[in-house]
């Protein structure tokens, strides 16, 4: 019994085993697509927003606003519409449609821009404005303590305290930096291993950001040690982890598996846990699991 937002965190994490080519290490993913708003995000927009109401600086009357890929707008939808407030969400356009009409089902007003850097710059601008507030995902350290407050202790207890490594994509980064503060205050030998794109690459939800736009969350001290993964390769194995593991995610979970099989094989012992950060069902619309 309880509210929609208990019924946030506390997801499953499952065991990778037919594709992992390493019998010595485990791997296993933590299925964030299980939170409410059927992604890891639910994490942070609950804690930006509820903060900031907490500290005085939200009130009934101020109008949300915030740029976003997808995963984040649809979670800061989902909790102002629990506190009922206003939330305008700006989006590059070549988002899955699924996204935006999930966003506008919860009451957000939605803004389609041509790129995520020109939907920053349009949320920063807006923000200014009196009566609105701007959340800023990419600087507010309500991001990544969400996840110093609830992802790293669920990891650090259902791994029984073995964790090895932690493999994270890094999009606005807030996942892996709250996690690897609260990992390596349990333990300091813990890998903290953070994805991004080949230069090539376009994968929803992880970014190799320009200088001037890289989050200022951000602090490269708490990663050690930063892979590549292509946009062909984390599609390929988005497919394969469903068809063979039976895990239904997006494309950065795909990438983040990848990238926790390649440290597999490199390992004679270890736990890995990567982060699935969302849902198959928010890619139907692309050709992400079309037949290859």
């Amino acid at each position: 019994m309880g509210t929609l937002i208990d019924c946030i965190g506390n997801t499953p994490l499952v065991e990778i085993t037919k594709l992992n080519p390493n019998p010595a290490v485990r791997i296993f993913a933590k299925l964030e697509g299980n939170n409410p708003g059927g992604s890891v995000k639910d994490r942070a927009a609950l804690n930006m927003i509820r903060s900031a109401m907490e500290r005085g600086e939200v009130t009934k009357e101020t109008k949300l606003v915030e740029a976003t890929s997808g995963n984040t707008g649809i979670a800061l939808a989902m909790i102002a519409a629990i506190y009922g407030l206003d939330i305008e969400l700006v989006m590059p356009s070549n988002s899955t449609r699924e996204r935006t009409l999930t966003m506008e089902a919860f009451g957000a007003k939605v803004t389609l821009l041509e790129s995520i850097e020109k939907c920053r710059d349009y949320a920063e601008e807006k923000g200014v404005t009196p009566g609105y507030f701007l959340l800023n995902q990419f600087a507010n350290p309500d991001n990544y303590l969400a996840h110093y407050k609830s992802t790293g202790p669920e990891i650090w207890k259902d791994t029984e305290h073995k964790i090895t490594h932690f493999v994270s994509s890094m999009g606005t980064t807030g996942s892996i930096m709250g996690n690897s503060m609260y990992l390596k205050e349990k333990n300091p030998a813990i890998q903290i291993v953070g994805c991004q794109p080949t230069e090539d690459s376009s994968i929803p939800g992880i970014r190799r950001w320009p200088k001037e736009y890289l989050p200022k969350i951000f602090d490269a001290s708490r990663v050690d040690r930063i892979m590549d993964v292509s946009q062909d390769e984390a599609s390929e194995y988005t497919r394969k982890m469903a068809k063979a593991e039976g895990v239904f995610a997006g494309m950065s979970s795909g990438g983040a598996l990848a990238c926790a099989l390649r440290l597999a094989s490199e390992l004679t012992s270890g736990v890995i846990v990567f982060i699935a950060c969302d849902r198959g069902d928010r890619y139907l619309s692309s050709d992400l699991f079309l037949s290859k």
